[in-house]
């Protein structure tokens, strides 16, 4: 069951990635990078080699050991510049291919198959360019606004003749000549409000974003402005600055990748940045085939979805990337005719999810899980803990789902001890008959402060499976009043 669910959240990544099922063997690339060894670390002598994701220097030494071991490409990035993962960044690429073959819109650019993209904030490591070009010749042009990350993209294009002359760097001008998109929220709910152009100089980007009351983008050009008049692609791409503030992208101890405030902040954050590019491609309808980017927060999706179809898009196709234990996501839309009626690829609805955002510093995912376990087991269900997958195992019988029905569940309050309880690393214990509802709650880490809840139920045709969306529903009211600092 567990390879069919991976199948259906990567269902645009057909044929998969070299990291779908091989993760990679530290070991094996010690042995052939010598100079990535000392960053090895062991858990006892005979484990599985890792590394501390914590160091900067070891995460920019793994990305440079994958790209040239796997995909023959020299690389190098400067310290404090935002480092890719590797498997991440392909699984985007392979979305790409997918997207571009399935002739849902009819290819004007590309008559050999050797696609065309442009790469919106290509940074310093020109990660997506030099990934395209080498997995499947595609040519780029790869947009960036400072000078240090122009001059290592060109270094790191220039590092690999076999492919240099299919990527061109081409430096933003920052000025005010673009409109300033504002996401606001008002009583009717979200809108976005495009304001008059100004005269006033773009300034650095602020340190204290949280001043920025509408969450404004009002940031150099994107699309509109960079895109000459004469130019088509196939698609554009994007790795937005997830963050609304760098107190924001610096919550998470666990892992660092760097990352300078160009590449991780906006006022707005990843909202305001894809609202502006949605604009963009208003007045970019026939030069694009398809405008992509990636997502770091699952609420995000729905609203940038629904603007959209405000916006007249023809088309609008999403996925969801899944490597490890972090979730993204993917957004295409296109102004173009689709060639045949295709389904929108929209959230399977079978899967029953929330996000929880805003979480303070010391709660993370294992806080959480422990809270759901805690929350089922004080209502009397019988539950699995499983803290290497980071799953709780339910399961109810019929008069507990009847009671649950009947007498609406109580909310967590914070005298719910959550403390490590009986742990195993598997749930066959649960008893799956038909008059018993079992399930699954999983707990995904997304970006810093913000975790992915998911549900799923083991056997669809039991009898009394119509139960789960109310235990749901309640699981969701409970954490959000136990864990989330604001609403999501």
């Amino acid at each position: 069951m567990g390879g069919s669910k991976k199948r259906k959240r990567n269902e645009g990544q057909r044929g998969g990635t070299v990291y779908s099922e091989n993760l990679p063997d530290f070991a094996l690339l010690a042995s052939l990078y010598p100079e990535f060894h000392p960053f090895l670390q062991f858990s006892h002598p005979h484990s599985r080699p890792t590394i501390d994701w914590t160091d900067f220097n070891a995460t920019r030494q793994l990305t440079r050991v994958l790209l040239h071991h796997r995909h023959a490409l020299t690389w190098w990035i400067p310290d404090g510049h935002l480092c890719p993962t590797v498997p991440n960044r392909c699984n985007y690429i392979h979305w790409l291919q997918h997207l571009l073959s399935s002739n849902i819109i009819r290819n004007t650019v590309s008559s050999d198959g050797k696609f065309r993209g442009f790469d919106i904030g290509t940074g310093a490591s020109c990660i997506y360019p030099l990934l395209g070009a080498s997995l499947h010749g595609w040519s780029f042009v790869g947009s960036d606004v400072t000078d240090v990350a122009i001059e290592w993209a060109e270094r790191n294009v220039n590092s690999n003749p076999h492919i240099s002359q299919l990527i061109e760097i081409r430096k933003v001008q920052d000025n005010a000549s673009a409109p300033c998109v504002e996401v606001e929220e008002s009583v009717t709910g979200d809108r976005i409000t495009l304001c008059r152009s100004t005269d006033v100089e773009v300034a650095p980007l602020p340190l204290d974003l949280h001043s920025c009351k509408n969450r404004n983008y009002h940031g150099p050009p994107i699309l509109v402005g960079v895109v000459r008049g004469d130019e088509n692609f196939d698609f554009c791409m994007c790795n937005p600055p997830f963050f609304e503030s760098l107190e924001e992208a610096g919550l998470n101890p666990k892992t660092s990748c760097g990352g300078t405030s160009w590449e991780m902040v906006c006022p707005g954050g990843e909202r305001a940045f894809i609202t502006r590019i949605i604009e963009d491609s208003t007045q970019l309808t026939e030069q694009f085939r398809w405008f992509t980017s990636m997502i770091g927060k699952k609420s995000n999706l729905k609203y940038l979805t629904s603007k959209l179809w405000e916006v007249g898009v023809a088309i609008v196709k999403t996925t969801e990337f899944v490597q490890g234990r972090t979730s993204r996501w993917g957004l295409a839309w296109s102004f173009l005719t689709p060639i045949q009626k295709t389904p929108i690829s929209l959230p399977n609805k079978k899967n029953t999810s929330f996000t929880l955002e805003g979480l303070q510093r010391q709660h993370g995912a294992i806080n959480l899980l422990e809270a759901v376990n805690s929350y089922f087991s004080s209502h009397g269900l019988f539950c699995t803990l499983n803290t290497s997958s980071f799953t709780v195992d339910v399961a109810a019988s019929k008069d507990d789902c009847d009671s649950i029905l009947r007498n609406e569940l109580h909310i967590i309050n914070k005298s719910i001890n959550c403390q490590p309880t009986q742990k195993t690393s598997n749930g066959s214990s649960l008893n799956l008959s038909s008059e018993r509802l079992c399930f699954r709650i999983s707990v995904f880490q997304q970006i810093p402060g913000t975790l992915l809840v998911k549900g799923s139920l083991q056997d669809r045709n039991c009898a009394v499976s119509g139960a789960f969306s109310v235990i749901f529903q309640k699981l969701e009211e409970a954490l959000r009043n136990n864990f989330c600092t604001k609403s999501a």
